[in-house]
């Protein structure tokens, strides 16, 4: 029995699939559309011309990546282009090659691991690679979501639950909430993803197993107790998600109201505290977030938070 089978994980190379039956092949589409309207060879020319721009475009950029390789941007228009021509070896290459010199956004590490995924799923442990290289590379929550979704899609250890697969999921995880766990606005996402994984194992634990379920159970509430005392954008959210799940679990509190009341006094003083600070960083917090204001603008805000 597969740990996520109550879990939706993002299937990134089914929902790829998806899109291109959706969209069908732009082959198939030109040879029908040109079969029922003669017209569309028109369209047909103008697409061979567009084609033949690109190509211009790449050979040029190529030449100034070679001439000039320490130019960012220029590595940057390369590889669009050449992902946007589907040259999927030579991506790579360019991707290698920039890498080597530059450190890429987090998005341009998102989609190479997701050009890979698309183009080799059997890859495991390349595709993992390059998530360890991009998480080193910045900080990024939607980085490392993307890598902690990956593994747990792909890595036959944590799809079968295995003591070996859990433990390499939680460390994961952990390492996850040391490097982006603090990120105010959105370091939550890190521990819901957290609690959502121990959630499925919980529901894989047998019913008659006591001892193993409320050993779970407690794992889950220390989850929530910790993120309860960082000071985190939706931490009002997360204190009513903790008591809906207590109550769950066949506690009394007030699932209606932030109210403490019913909880632990060490917890209820430290997400107090918790709160208190995040009160106090908020209207900095959503100057530096803000997008009609300069770079220097927000690093000023930053730097004043």
């Amino acid at each position: 029995m597969e740990c996520y089978e109550e879990k939706q994980n993002l299937n990134w190379t089914t929902m790829a699939e998806a899109s291109d039956s959706e969209m069908g092949s732009p082959k198939n589409e030109a040879t029908n559309s040109a079969a029922q309207n003669p017209s569309s060879s028109d369209s047909d020319s103008d697409s061979d011309a567009g084609e033949a721009e690109e190509l211009l475009r790449l050979q040029t950029l190529e030449s100034e990546v070679s001439s000039d390789p320490s130019k960012y941007d220029a590595h940057v228009e390369y590889i669009k282009c050449l992902r946007k021509l589907g040259e999927i070896e030579k991506l790579r290459d360019a991707r290698e090659a920039m890498s080597a010199l530059h450190p890429l956004t987090p998005v341009m590490w998102q989609e190479w691991a997701r050009d890979e995924l698309t183009a080799r799923p059997e890859a495991f442990l390349e595709i993992e690679k390059l998530y360890e290289r991009g998480v080193f590379d910045y900080l990024s929550v939607p980085l490392w979501c993307d890598y902690l979704n990956f593994v747990q899609e792909y890595d036959p250890a944590v799809l079968q639950c295995s003591s070996e697969g859990i433990l390499k999921a939680r460390n994961l995880f952990e390492r996850a909430l040391t490097a982006a766990g603090l990120h105010v606005v959105e370091g939550s996402k890190i521990w819901e993803a957290y609690r959502e994984f121990e959630q499925a194992i919980l529901l894989t634990i047998d019913e008659n197993d006591n001892e193993a379920k409320e050993k779970q159970v407690q794992r889950i509430r220390n989850i929530f107790h910790r993120q309860l005392s960082v000071p985190l954008a939706g931490i009002n959210s997360t204190l009513l998600a903790f008591k809906a799940w207590e109550v769950e679990q066949g506690n009394v509190l007030d699932v209606d109201s932030s109210s403490m009341d019913g909880i632990s006094s060490h917890v209820a003083s430290a997400c107090q505290k918790a709160m208190d600070m995040y009160d106090a960083r908020a209207s900095f917090e959503e100057q530096i977030v803000r997008q009609d204001i300069s770079d220097s603008e927000r690093l000023q805000q930053f730097l004043l938070g």
